[in-house]
């Protein structure tokens, strides 16, 4: 793909690295860097957030959790929606069967085991499609599941072939594909293809054990025997969700299963929020979402999960556009409101988070001074802002935290009374 190709996608942005929302490197739409690509012409996110993220350990959907996560989940604009597995639990079946009657606007798919009983209460419920697991390895089919190779595959074929008797959009998922022998899989997705039935083929990463150049590799060696559309869902056991979906997408691959806040199995799954921000400035691909509704998903789902992220989780992560730096603060009090992105490389306006905050504590300057001061309407001589600066400092580092207003305040009282 070419520089020009990618501006084209990205809205005919003359500069599509640096726009009033975002700010990444040029080096990204070199046509050096860029040459390889071949991405398809429309990609799709596929949430997984209502089934394997309520796989992580310890988080539990009510049915009107899942039913609020979904409405706003079609509120960003998600594709599809993974409403759960209908075999786990009345409840889950129930949920899924409400979903689908709201009839919210994204494809509402399931999860479903490759039996015929699973297939029948995925139809009953009204989905448009599902999303058939089978184990393809043969170390987990041996170990795990403790059955011969034949039956993975001819259960395989009676379930997706009553599955396409019924309708159903299904979509064929390869458990642990990432450490089977690539011909055996290979082979058995094709006799499923063509003795059972598929519409669309899962490139699955479960245990997160894929390298980015991998990823790449696994994505054309399935292209190159599967002609059928491809869909992603890695997890991150190495922190690598994000790098190898971006790398099979730029393969070709044109669904990825991903979830709000990356929450799921062990470390979890693929976080939506990090890959679609990547993929529209990095990559000029835009997935269609309301990305200003960003924090709002990332909220909920922090509530009724229970989860909390690291205030440094790019994007959602409650003190993402925080600053203590004195250097930093220097940069944003200079730039931010002309220049925003310059210190923030995508606005926090354009993902819905709160405005910057400059925090003070050990490692703040005169800069951060000057900030609370015209918030707090202080006024300060030179030498009494250089004596608040060094008692903040003693301060934070003794208390091992940022300072409130409070004790800045005191501190700046303290100041003046011995000046």
């Amino acid at each position: 793909m070419t520089v020009k190709n990618i501006e084209d996608q990205n809205r005919n942005i003359e500069h599509p690295w640096k726009t009033d929302n975002w700010f990444v490197s040029p080096w990204n739409y070199l046509e050096e860097v860029t040459k390889d690509f071949n991405p398809p012409t429309k990609v799709k996110i596929h949430d997984v957030t209502l089934r394997d993220g309520e796989q992580q350990a310890g988080i539990i959907f009510t049915k009107d959790d899942k039913i609020r996560i979904a409405k706003k989940l079609a509120e960003v604009g998600v594709h599809r929606i993974e409403a759960g597995m209908p075999a786990v639990s009345p409840r889950d079946e129930e949920a899924i069967r409400k979903i689908v009657k709201l009839n919210l606007g994204p494809e509402i798919f399931c999860f479903c085991r490759c039996m015929v009983n699973d297939v029948k209460l995925a139809a009953d419920c009204g989905v448009d499609g599902i999303v058939m697991e089978i184990p393809s390895s043969k170390h987990l089919i041996e170990q795990g599941y403790k059955w011969p190779l034949e039956k993975a595959i001819d259960l395989s074929i009676k379930a997706t072939t009553f599955a396409k008797e019924l309708g159903l959009y299904t979509v064929f998922f390869t458990i642990d594909g990432s450490r089977a022998d690539l011909g055996w899989l290979l082979d058995l997705v094709e006799q499923v293809a063509t003795e059972g039935h598929m519409d669309a083929f899962t490139l699955v990463d479960t245990f997160g054990v894929l390298s980015p150049q991998a990823a790449t590799f696994f994505t054309k060696k399935v292209r190159e025997r599967i002609k059928k559309p491809l869909e992603i869902h890695f997890h991150s056991d190495f922190g690598l969700g994000v790098a190898n979906t971006i790398n099979a997408v730029m393969e070709g691959a044109e669904v990825i299963h991903s979830t709000v806040l990356g929450i799921g199995e062990r470390a979890g799954n693929t976080p939506m929020e990090e890959t679609v921000l990547a993929l529209l400035t990095m990559y000029g691909i835009d997935v269609g979402l309301d990305y200003k509704k960003m924090n709002e998903l990332s909220l909920l789902v922090q509530k009724l999960s229970g989860v909390s992220v690291p205030e440094c989780r790019p994007f959602i992560g409650k003190g993402a556009y925080n600053i203590e730096s004195g250097i930093l603060t220097g940069w944003f009090k200079n730039v931010f409101e002309t220049n925003p992105t310059t210190v923030f490389p995508v606005h926090p306006d354009f993902v819905g988070h709160e405005n910057p905050q400059i925090v003070m504590g050990k490692k703040s300057g005169l800069d951060n001074i000057e900030v609370w001061c015209g918030k707090l309407g202080v006024e300060l001589e030179d030498d009494e802002a250089l004596d608040v600066l060094n008692k903040i400092k003693l301060k934070s580092h003794d208390l091992k935290r940022v300072i409130t207003e409070e004790e800045f305040m005191e501190i700046v009282n303290e100041v003046k009374k011995e000046s």
